[in-house]
């Protein structure tokens, strides 16, 4: 059995992940998050009372307080998910993702790289430090037949893209410098469960069960390769216990989709589960509002996934079509959840209008 540090654990992947190990494995884990608006203790309630569950609220830049979660939980891994995470926020306000994303890794790094030099051989052997990342930082594509590989050459575009790209490369360099047992996996959009609604798909289901406009960017022919977060989840466990030290692998769907064929694919669902339609609302469709897009607004993502096919023998379990009926019908049978976040800080107001 292993001790598994996971931080971000609220968070949208993150609680996805705790829930995996919780409910799949033996292992234990540590969550370490420091409760931001995207992290949620209630995303975590469905293990919150195993014995093999701890939480920890620390925020990642405090290496006084990372030194003893180190020392008191000593972990064998430790999966790093915490981040600011939303590039329209980026655009709002850059410095808390340099904060959070770049000096948060580092912080993080110094004290776990503190922690496995103090361990024994056989310690310094079982240590893992996982880095979870984005296929944001590749840029964008402009060819249909181009796919983000994992020697694809950065080009960030936005300061979200941007400081996890920074994030990428410490992580890579205390590997290389400091012999830190390090793997780094970036992922496609993700789906599903417990997402936060400032986000595509849960703003369009909720703003849809509301009656609010449904607001897509540009012309909506963004594309996306979309990947559910528990097919996520069991990837990234994969990554961190069975895949060799220094090694990156992108994780994808297999499941592209421009923007404005996501929101209508969800039109349809609510068509369908919720034919008793807002007041003055004929049809869901009737919702959808044209916006100025995102400045910087990437065209397309696409993850060429072979490499953890081949060596890890991970493959996707849902399809786009199966994966957002299932998100769809969560968030209709989990009201109490979403309706505790709209009830706080974040109202589903546009957000990265600055250019």
């Amino acid at each position: 059995m292993k001790r598994i540090l996971v931080t971000g654990g609220a968070g949208f992947i993150g609680s996805a992940v705790v829930r995996h190990i919780i409910n799949e494995t033996a292992d234990s884990v540590v969550v370490v998050d420091k409760l931001t608006y995207a992290g949620n203790l209630a995303s975590l309630a469905p293990v919150a009372d195993n014995p093999r569950f701890a939480f920890e609220k620390v925020d990642i830049v405090d290496r006084a307080e990372l030194d003893r979660v180190f020392t008191t939980w000593r972990p064998d891994i430790v999966m790093h998910l915490a981040a600011e995470s939303h590039v329209d926020r980026s655009i709002d306000g850059p410095a808390a993702f340099i904060e959070t994303n770049i000096i948060g890794t580092y912080t993080l790094l110094e004290a776990a790289r503190a922690w496995w030099s103090s361990l024994d051989a056989s310690g310094k052997a079982r240590f893992r430090f996982h880095h979870i990342s984005t296929d944001e930082v590749y840029g964008d594509l402009h060819s249909s037949e181009d796919f983000f590989t994992e020697t694809t050459a950065y080009a960030p575009s936005s300061p979200y893209s941007a400081s996890k790209a920074g994030s990428d490369h410490l992580v890579r360099a205390w590997h290389r410098t400091y012999g830190l047992p390090t793997l780094v996996t970036n992922c496609s959009n993700n789906y599903g469960p417990y997402h936060f609604p400032e986000k595509l798909i849960p703003l369009m289901i909720l703003n849809g069960l509301a009656g609010k406009p449904l607001p897509v960017y540009g012309d909506g022919q963004q594309i996306r390769d979309w990947l559910y977060v528990e097919d996520h989840a069991c990837a990234l466990y994969q990554v961190a216990t069975q895949g060799a030290i220094g090694e990156t692998w992108n994780i994808g769907g297999h499941n592209e989709r421009k923007n404005i064929d996501v929101v209508t694919t969800i039109c349809d669902l609510l068509e369908e589960l919720v034919p008793q339609k807002p007041q003055g609302v004929v049809q869901y469709q009737d919702l959808i509002t044209w916006v100025a897009d995102r400045p910087g607004h990437d065209l397309r993502y696409a993850i060429d996934a072979s490499k953890i096919e081949r060596e890890l023998g991970w493959r996707p379990q849902e399809s786009f079509e199966s994966g957002i009926r299932k998100t769809v019908l969560w968030y209709l049978q989990n009201r109490s959840w979403w309706q505790q976040v709209l009830d706080g800080s974040y109202q589903g107001e546009r957000l990265g209008l600055q250019s």
